[in-house]
């Protein structure tokens, strides 16, 4: 059955790849392998399994409920299995949505036209560097799935030609995983290690800084050289469309300054009430729907049919949340069978080195997600808190997403978004992906060794 599970995984993977080849969309694709894998898993429920194949997180909770821990009925495993991952699903779907519909009740808004007339940017190559650093500092603060969605919403603003602004959307994922990978609240997976107390606040943005800054620097720079032209100019004023649709500039400002405000907040809300942070978007999201309401009194009818939040809820691509949901459920079942964890294990075996054992595991995240693989590779070590392993794999989960479209929760977003093709990101993003990540690897460890090298000199080692 697990040999099914991983070739109908396999099968859809091409698909999606292919999917305008094929004409299929993809979260149908992904939504058939989610559904599929997780239902010849649960067929097997009549058989029994043994404790020690069932996953360490889920043991103890066989052990203290079922009347008989040693052999648990597959079918109890699996509702508590699937009931767990569902969870954890949801609050990223939830998330999603109340990213998703706040940049979209300011873009009604008009609220982005701030950022927009104050980039004066006319070359392909100036722009492109402004919006890639805004990226990887904005995704530090807040998320890298966060920022994607506001600056690929930006690039709609600045780029009106659709093969530069796709081109710059897969820079755009780039840039928020490389940021999102030197903060502890940049990227789900450094979150994860922080919360288990690998790494520290500090000594992450400390150590990881320049690595996260060199994996976007050497990519930008030889793009830069062959990047050329100017961008298209816009077919009318800023001014113009507000006066046709009736949204003052107060109302720009107003939710421009509350958007902002509400995500950025998600991770203060976080840190301070250790609730999940989609209850924190969902608060946001409350008081902009709020506002609006009370706001909404001082259109037009035409224009407060427009802007509302019912409105912001219809343009939202529910294509992108439901493809996001597939490929959760999908990798979720091979989590839950164990075969991510056994690959994790393999790996430490065979290779031996951390180093690369770590440097594995973040190219392979760009495939599978790079949760339940940081989760295997917590499992695998028991060093001490903010160890040189610790920092690696924070770095490579966080940037080895980056190499293929659907391998991080940027690239997904991006890929709905922007209606990019996996081939073409395959083609034309994942080399600089690659060449950035490995770049990273190289200045982390070579300033692990000066690090290493100094200390010792002064201890007298």
């Amino acid at each position: 059955m697990l040999t099914a599970i991983i070739a109908i995984f396999v099968i859809g993977y091409i698909m999606i790849a292919l999917e305008h080849s094929l004409h299929i969309n993809k979260a149908a694709t992904a939504l058939l392998i989610g559904v599929l894998c997780w239902t010849l898993y649960a067929l097997d429920s009549a058989k029994l399994l043994p404790v020690e194949s069932v996953p360490e997180w889920f043991s103890n909770k066989l052990a203290s409920e079922h009347e008989h821990p040693e052999f648990p009925n597959r079918e109890y495993l699996v509702d508590g299995q699937l009931a767990e991952f569902v969870t954890e699903i949801a609050q990223i779907l939830f998330f999603l949505m109340g990213a998703m519909t706040i940049v979209e009740l300011v873009d009604a808004h008009e609220g982005f036209s701030i950022i927009t007339n104050l980039i004066k940017a006319k070359k392909k190559v100036t722009l492109m560097w402004i919006v890639a650093w805004i990226t990887f500092f904005l995704s530090a603060v807040l998320d890298n799935l966060t920022t994607t969605i506001v600056m690929v919403s930006l690039l709609r603003k600045l780029v009106h030609d659709t093969k530069t602004r796709r081109f710059f959307a897969g820079l755009v994922i780039l840039s928020a995983n490389s940021g999102g990978a030197w903060s502890v609240i940049g990227d789900v997976t450094t979150t994860m290690l922080w919360v288990k107390h690998k790494i520290g606040t500090v000594e992450t943005a400390y150590e990881l800084f320049l690595a996260s800054a060199a994996s976007l620097i050497v990519p930008l720079i030889l793009i830069s050289r062959t990047m050329v032209g100017d961008l298209e100019t816009k077919p009318e004023s800023t001014d113009q469309v507000h006066s046709e649709i009736g949204i003052k500039p107060w109302h720009q400002k107003l939710f421009f300054g509350l958007g902002c405000a509400g995500l950025v907040s998600v991770p203060i809300f976080k840190a301070y009430t250790h609730l999940p942070p989609f209850m924190g978007i969902m608060l946001a999201l409350a008081v902009l729907w709020f506002v609006s309401e009370l706001v909404s009194h001082t259109m037009d009818d035409a224009t407060r049919s427009s802007t509302g939040v019912l409105a912001a809820l219809k343009r939202i691509d529910m294509s992108s949340i439901l493809f996001f949901l597939g490929i959760l459920l999908a990798v979720g079942s091979l989590a839950a069978t164990g075969t991510l964890q056994s690959l994790a294990s393999w790996l430490d075996k065979t290779i031996g080195s951390y180093t690369v054992v770590a440097v594995i595991i973040g190219l392979v995240s760009a495939i599978v997600d790079n949760v339940p693989l940081v989760a295997a590779g917590i499992e695998m070590y028991s060093f001490p808190e903010n160890h040189p392993f610790w920092m690696l794999l924070a770095f490579c989960a966080g940037t080895g997403g980056s190499c293929l479209i659907i391998g991080s929760a940027a690239g997904v977003a991006a890929m709905g978004l922007e209606k990019i093709d996996f081939i073409w990101y395959a083609k034309t993003i994942t080399p600089w992906a690659l060449l950035g990540y490995f770049s990273g690897i190289i200045v982390l460890l070579m300033q692990s060794s000066i690090v290493s090298w100094i200390f010792g000199a002064q201890t007298g080692s």
